[in-house]
């Protein structure tokens, strides 16, 4: 019933900037905690932003001051603005959901591949 969407990913030179996107539906979305990792051959999953029921953000160090997290609740649509792209950011992104107050599970989507190359 669950389904998590993400759309934007792409090529990019470093310094560039993509719009990454998670479309939700199967939930009640404003109810749901919503964030992003990412993961890269070799390399540990990384959380990289969340952004609570609430609106609070959270972001790795590795991000902070060039990505936004955000989320639109009239659309069940999440956002990850990323800016000042850099070679290491490239990875396998995915999105994910879980219920702000009962927790549990995660929900997953399928992933879009960043690649920031020269």
């Amino acid at each position: 019933q669950v389904q998590l969407v993400e759309s934007g990913g792409g090529l990019v030179q470093p310094g560039g900037s993509l719009r990454l996107s998670c479309a939700a539906s199967g939930i009640i979305f404003s109810m749901y905690d919503m964030g992003w990792y990412r993961q890269a051959p070799g390399k540990q999953r990384e959380l990289v932003a969340s952004i609570s029921s609430g609106g609070s953000t959270n972001y790795a160090d590795s991000v902070k001051g060039r990505f936004t997290i955000s989320r639109d609740n009239a659309k069940n649509t999440m956002i990850l603005q990323m800016n000042s792209l850099k070679p290491e950011d490239t990875a396998s992104y995915y999105c994910y959901a879980v219920h702000g107050l009962l927790k549990g599970g995660l929900n997953w989507g399928q992933g879009t591949q960043v690649t920031v190359s020269s």
